[in-house]
Order: structure tokens, then sequence, then C-alpha cells
């Protein structure tokens, strides 16, 4: 049996009251139950990168690139939980993406996003531009959420999970099979090579 498909999930929230966490664990739960798949949650609350890039970064912010850049150098593939801030996503994870550069690069990233009307969805077409610029790979198929905060129980399960599961499944099928074959092309082939 082939080794798992390491995953890193991000979560790109960091603001106060933030639901975020809720709607990651619940799709960290169900990409758990695919035994083919290795989860790491990266919360961006944990790796506060500043603004302003740097070649030379200060020693303080090069313990919070040592926390985060390794396990982003190590998954193959991601999914980013965000939500929609005015029309597009949190700069915490701009902030993230932008400190970064090949551990992005030949790898596929999903998406979960949250919001009002529009459940993120504004925030999802933005990073698509944001990763195909960082030479990744973006899943067609999203999970969306229209007005979470209704959907969820005291205990963070979905009170009607059916067509979010289904949409879950669509996404991590179409990660695992772009994550694998990327994979396998690069054992054969550095990419850019």
């Amino acid at each position: 049996m082939s080794e798992p498909l390491r995953v890193a999930v991000i979560i790109a929230s960091v603001r106060d009251g933030r639901f975020g966490p809720t709607i990651a664990n619940w799709f960290t739960g169900v990409a758990r139950e695919r035994g083919s798949l290795d989860i790491d949650v990266i919360d961006l609350i944990e790796h506060d990168l500043p603004n302003q890039l740097s070649a030379t970064p200060s020693e303080a912010t090069q313990a919070v690139l040592a926390g985060v850049s390794p396990r982003l150098a190590q998954a193959d593939a991601f999914v980013v939980v965000t939500p929609e801030y005015n029309h597009s996503f949190p700069a915490s994870l701009k902030s993230l993406i932008d400190w970064h550069t090949t551990e992005w690069q030949a790898k596929p990233v999903g998406f979960v996003s949250y919001g009002g009307m529009a459940g993120g969805m504004r925030a999802v077409e933005h990073l698509r531009q944001v990763f195909a610029e960082c030479h990744m790979v973006t899943v067609r198929d999203t999970v969306g959420f229209h007005g979470p905060w209704g959907q969820f129980d005291e205990q963070g399960g979905l009170i009607d999970p059916t067509e979010a599961n289904s949409a879950a499944k669509t996404l991590l099928d179409a990660l695992e099979w772009w994550g694998t074959a990327l994979k396998d092309k690069k054992a054969q082939a550095p990419y850019g090579s």
C-alpha cells in the first residue's frame, strides 16, 4: 500500500469570534475517514506572520516561519478553509502565501469557504488567481457554506450533513487524484526541470 497523501488544511481566519475552526473540524473529520490521507491542520492564528516581506527576516519572523514553512513543504496537497472578508480572503492568508514560494509549487489546493449570501465564493475566486501564480492546481469543486452559523449544532456537528458531506467527498476525490498525479510526476522529475 502506498503512503498516505499529506494534506495540509489551512484555517485562514484569525478574527475574534471566528467560525473557521468549527468548519475545519467538520471537514477534517470527513477527510480523516479516508485511510489514504494524512491530515495536518495549520491554524493561522498560531502563526503570526508580518505583512512586511523581507529577504532577510528578523529572528522573530524566522521563528514563526520555522513553525509553518516545513509543514507546507511536506504537504502534497492543501485545503484552505476561508471566510469571505469584503468580497475577498483574509490578509493572514495572503501573508502566508507571499512568504512562501517553492512550498506551493506543483501541488493541488481545494477550498472550503463560508460567509453570508455568497458563501465565501468570492474569496475562492480571488484565491484561484493567486494560487495559479504560485504554480498550483486549484480543484474546481468546492464546499461552500451560506450563512453557516445556524447549520452547526452546539458541539460543532452539521445539523444536516448530507449535502456538505457529498460536496466534501467530491472535493477530496479530485484533490486526491491531483495530489497523487503530481506527487508521482515529481518523483520522476523535479518541477520546473
